[in-house]
């Protein structure tokens, strides 16, 4: 099995399940974040990343639904590590901090917080709620903040069932090529 056929894998499989209370799975999710992101002219890099950025959410050894009953699964963290083994940190350092770049914006930005869906208001919860000013100085000092922070607004964005995206194979020619200079 090809690098990229192991995540279409599973894309289709545990991504095929319910995305933690949104009306899209979380493989229709993922694939609209990817398509918000090539529709705004992101680089490919950060078009893979928002592709990826849930996938600790079903690849780890704890998964979305113990992050639904209040265990904070760290996903962003298992994904980055497990997508590292393929993707350079162009891809890997978005992914690992888009729940961080969540949590910035919900100290920075006023009614950001009002806009997050009730499964995202709940998981920021569980995921150590806004940022401190201190926390934040220092994630707007790391060098993938404004990426993750593009992504974190895409991710929002893709939980509509009407929007449709692309399926997994019309992203694979480009995770085949960043693959293959990692």
């Amino acid at each position: 099995m090809s690098r990229v056929d192991e995540i279409a894998t599973l894309f289709a499989s545990e991504g095929a399940a319910d995305y933690l209370g949104e009306a899209v799975s979380q493989a229709e999710h993922m694939r609209q974040t990817g398509w918000l992101a090539k529709s705004a002219g992101a680089p490919n890099a950060l078009i893979a990343a928002a592709l990826l950025h849930d996938v600790g959410h079903f690849q780890g050894a704890i998964t979305g639904r113990e992050l639904m009953e209040g265990v904070d699964n760290r996903h962003s963290e298992s994904g980055a590590r497990w997508l590292g083994q393929w993707f350079d940190a162009d891809v890997t350092e978005p992914v690992r901090l888009h729940v961080a770049a969540k949590r910035y914006l919900c100290l920075t930005e006023p009614g950001y917080l009002a806009e997050l869906s009730v499964a995202s208001r709940y998981t920021l919860s569980v995921q150590g709620g806004p940022m401190d000013e201190i926390e934040a100085r220092g994630f707007e000092d790391l060098s993938w903040a404004a990426d993750a922070l593009a992504l974190r607004r895409w991710d929002e964005q893709a939980k509509d069932p009407e929007a449709g995206a692309p399926g997994f194979e019309a992203f694979r020619p480009l995770l085949e090529r960043l693959m293959g200079r990692a």
